[in-house]
């Protein structure tokens, strides 16, 4: 624990001494936790603004970056993944989990009737690369002969690398994004013929709305999750029409799935395309039969997705977190055999130059995949862009509220002129204790 641990001396003495010591602590629990905030050098000036003439008045607020206890404005990182801010990932994991809720329930505006359209939860695997280590469900024993633990680094691993394929494995990752977008055109063309519609008509009656994140299996590939609906032409503000149902769109998935392709490169004379694995779950969002029993709720299908919305591959499969630069950064790297062949294949691959559009380099720690994690069609909620905004508004007015101003007559007679500049990312050795110590007692305070 942080309050275990001595604080750094100097620092923290340093500035005690000058009186910044609580200017500091407040500054550090605007972060809410961020273990890796932006730094940044600049300043903010609010002047009063004349609505009817345009004129510029007086300064009401300024803000110098020099003059915070920190010495920068720090604001946070806002990182989707555990392994890098958990703070701000358990930030994003709720986001998700409110938005996938909009979409199942109505709200954050949603409506509410979007409950009764057909919906249902998806889950679309990679296709086999190889014999790998595993925890099968029909028999007691791996391949292998072994009873594997749960939590056995074997899982996910192949059972003969030098006969498994990783290149078919890392291209698979690099067209997983392209694979998902043909399979959403033919989704809308399976549902038409069962309507007994042209495709061209499809749209005049209903329309698809999902939201999907991608989730790496333990072997180091992608596959998605996916809650699919069924709505009417403008979305979920318009009922379906009286033939959608969950029945037809469960059909329907499952026949645009098995057409689903995408014709990838030759490589030494050797073929690829890629397709969806045999695996595919389609479960109708109102049974029983989720997670062993558990009743498909909304709430079970948006706390699944959002948990993987903060997972990477380095969660899975134990890679890395971030991009490198050069291969020789593998040496020092902890990770797992697995994840080092499967990211020096993307590292030789990369080097082909009728492979540069894939960028196989650049994405070589996420396995290949270089597509958003968790993604959604326009009309299916809200967004996470739209969440952040209400969070950062409604900060702003609670602190002009505490200030003894009225927030919305500031905004609307407010001029902000601003000039920020990068400056840097992380804490210093003092505000990482005192961080610590906050969410120490954040912590305390939530149970």
């Amino acid at each position: 624990m942080a309050r275990d641990t001595a604080p750094p001396p100097t620092e923290l003495n340093r500035l005690a001494r000058y009186g910044q010591l609580p200017g500091l602590v407040r500054q550090l629990g605007t972060l809410g936790g961020c273990a890796r905030p932006i730094r940044l050098d600049g300043h903010r000036t609010e002047h009063r603004l004349d609505t009817a003439t345009g004129e510029i008045g007086a300064v009401l607020h300024h803000l110098d970056s020099t003059a915070l206890p920190a010495g920068h404005l720090l604001v946070r990182c806002n990182n989707r993944r555990t392994t890098r801010c958990a703070t701000c990932a358990e930030t994003y994991r709720r986001d998700t989990y409110h938005l996938i809720t909009a979409g199942l329930r109505g709200g954050k505006g949603t409506p509410e009737e979007v409950a009764a359209h057909p919906r249902v939860f998806a889950t679309f695997t990679a296709p086999s690369f190889g014999p790998v280590h595993n925890r099968p469900s029909s028999r007691s024993a791996c391949r292998c002969g072994t009873v594997h633990a749960p939590d056995d680094p074997a899982l996910g691993t192949p059972l003969d690398a030098e006969r498994y394929d990783y290149e078919a494995a890392v291209l698979w990752n690099a067209h997983a994004g392209a694979l998902w977008r043909r399979f959403s055109i033919y989704l809308r063309r399976e549902i038409a013929k069962r309507a007994g519609l042209i495709q061209r008509a499809f749209r005049r009656f209903a329309r698809v709305s999902f939201a999907k994140v991608a989730e790496y299996q333990r072997r180091g590939a992608v596959h998605f999750h996916a809650v699919i609906r069924l709505d009417g032409p403008d979305g979920g503000h318009t009922p379906p029409p009286s033939w959608a149902t969950a029945e037809l769109l469960t059909d329907a998935i499952r026949a645009a799935a098995s057409a689903a392709r995408v014709v990838g490169p030759v490589i030494d004379g050797r073929e690829h395309t890629f397709v969806f694995g045999r695996q595919l779950d389609v479960r109708v969002i109102r049974s029983a039969d989720f997670d062993g029993g558990t009743e498909l709720t909304d709430r079970a299908v948006a706390g699944y997705i959002a948990k993987y919305a903060t997972k990477g591959a380095e969660t899975a499969t134990g890679t890395l977190d971030r991009r490198i630069r050069f291969l020789a950064e593998l040496a020092d790297a902890e990770i797992t055999d697995h994840a080092r062949r499967l990211i020096r294949t993307c590292w030789e691959l990369g080097a082909r130059q009728d492979l540069e559009h894939l960028r196989l380099r650049a994405w070589a720690h996420m396995l290949g995949f270089r597509g958003h994690f968790s993604t959604k069609t326009r009309r299916y909620s809200t967004t996470l862009t739209t969440l952040r905004n209400a969070r950062a508004e409604w900060r702003r007015l609670q602190a002009a509220l505490a200030d003894g101003d009225d927030g919305q007559a500031l905004a609307d007679s407010t001029l902000v002129l601003a000039h920020w500049a990068y400056a840097g990312t992380g804490l210093t050795d003092g505000e990482r204790w005192l961080t610590d110590v906050l969410n120490a007692q954040r912590t305390e305070g939530d149970g």
